[in-house]
């Protein structure tokens, strides 16, 4: 926990010049931002306070220093969620099942009212992501899009598709926003998930396969997967935009809904009637 936080705030410190909360630029640094010691006067903490809380030896503190700390250093709502989580870890939402602690979050599954639920979305490309962004069950359009049912279950995991699948650029013509996207939002996870030993073997099994994972995991950058825009080429009918929305399934908070709603009268529209139709084909080549 100590690392974990004190990397995060460190990372935060570094993007913040000191010139932009009020403090001298001049002078000779030996690492970009703001120093530890100018942290803790413009929070209005002792700095020995302000290290032991990087050092993760803060368990106890306040909402009211967690505030004044994300004030200074400028963090958005997502960000000040996860400083508190990560700050006083006893105090997360627990994991699901008596052996959680041990063995991280237990298997998910996702119930019939939700699997019907996909179903009726037959206008819209849609699935559902639980742990560590596995995908957990997608409708037929969103099989349609993605190829879900084509993976092995091992590989059913947005991470793994974005960093390890030797398609992902050609797939996703944004890559490198779509990578810093699902890092942020699995750094997020990690915030909630601690113990999570399959997390753990996820990171480490892509820094070591990924460069770019490794840069994007050191930056800590966190990020919910609310809404947004995404652009995909698809194999049959080109290129796809994609807008979508991501709702958090009731009853089950680490399960979330991920809809994508074309622009009504809009080519990726007609592009995704062209590709229903393709998928209902009994013979439908495999993409």
């Amino acid at each position: 926990m100590g690392r974990e936080i004190g990397d995060f705030l460190r990372s935060r410190r570094a993007r913040i010049r000191p010139e932009e909360v009020g403090l001298p630029g001049h002078g000779r640094r030996r690492v970009p931002g703001l120093r530890r010691e100018e942290v803790a006067q413009l929070a209005g903490v002792s700095v020995d306070y302000y290290i032991r809380l990087e050092q993760g030896r803060g368990p106890s503190v306040s909402d009211a220093v967690l505030d004044a700390i994300g004030r200074v250093l400028r963090l958005d709502d997502t960000e000040q969620e996860y400083l508190r989580k990560v700050a006083r870890p006893g105090a997360r939402r627990p994991s699901a099942g008596p052996r959680a602690a041990a063995d991280g979050p237990a298997a998910q599954k996702v119930r019939p009212g939700l699997r019907l639920l996909l179903d009726t979305l037959d206008r819209a490309p849609a699935f559902v992501l639980g742990h560590r962004m596995d995908v957990l069950a997608w409708n037929d359009l969103g099989d349609a899009v993605v190829g879900f049912s084509r993976l092995a279950p091992r590989d059913r995991n947005i991470p793994r598709q974005v960093f390890l699948d030797p398609r992902a650029r050609e797939t996703y013509p944004e890559w490198p926003a779509v990578a810093a996207e699902t890092v942020a939002h699995l750094r997020l996870y990690a915030g909630n998930h601690p113990q999570d030993p399959q997390l753990a073997t996820l990171v480490g099994e892509l820094s070591l396969a990924s460069e770019d994972f490794r840069r994007l995991w050191a930056d800590h950058q966190v990020r919910e997967k609310s809404h947004g825009d995404k652009r995909l080429v698809h194999p049959v009918v080109g290129e796809l935009a994609l807008p979508y929305e991501t709702l958090t399934v009731a009853g089950e908070p680490d399960q979330m809904l991920v809809v994508y709603t074309p622009e009504p009268g809009s080519r990726t529209e007609e592009r995704l009637k062209l590709l229903a139709s393709w998928a209902a084909t009994p013979a439908a080549p495999q993409a």
